[in-house]
């Protein structure tokens, strides 16, 4: 295999499955494109399990560091992997490391990667706001003045 992927029309695919499906001896995976819908991947099952398999062995290598009591080597690596995590409070990226232990251990045994990059995502937003003063200044900002009825539990809004 030579490149990682290649992109292409989801109608090429309609068309001509068979020679886009080849395509997979040279290519990693294959992004079809659609309109007005999520792009989807075409990617052998194999490759897929070989990819499988290096995320379930990085997530026990991750958990087996941490119960060896090598967390401070792992808080040392972080901003090499996320380099964002450098604008999370010392605490927060402590916090960051045990759900993300958690979490890739147990995507890793569903074969679901979805919660781990749901994660990712959720705590890089937080880091946004660390890095911009004016946001967090906005969010950590007690309220000001009256804001208004507060509807009841269960009452339409």
């Amino acid at each position: 295999m030579s490149a990682l992927f290649e992109e292409m029309p989801f109608s090429d695919f309609l068309h001509h499955p068979a020679a886009i499906a080849a395509r997979l001896d040279a290519v990693r995976a294959i992004r079809l494109r659609r309109r007005g819908a999520a792009d989807l991947a075409l990617v052998r099952a194999d490759q897929n399990d070989r990819d499988a398999t290096v995320i379930d062995f990085t997530s026990r290598l991750l958990a087996g560091l941490a119960r060896a009591g090598e967390c401070d080597l792992i808080r040392q690596v972080l901003p090499e992997a996320l380099p964002w995590s450098a604008f999370l409070p010392e605490h927060d990226r402590d916090l960051l490391l045990s759900e993300l232990i958690e979490v890739a251990q147990g995507s890793a045994s569903l074969r679901n990667l979805g919660p781990i990059a749901v994660l990712l995502e959720q705590w890089r937003h937080s880091a946004e706001i660390y890095a911009d003063p004016e946001t967090y200044r906005q969010i950590t900002a007690d309220p000001s003045g009256d804001l208004g009825p507060v509807p009841e539990p269960g009452a339409a809004a």
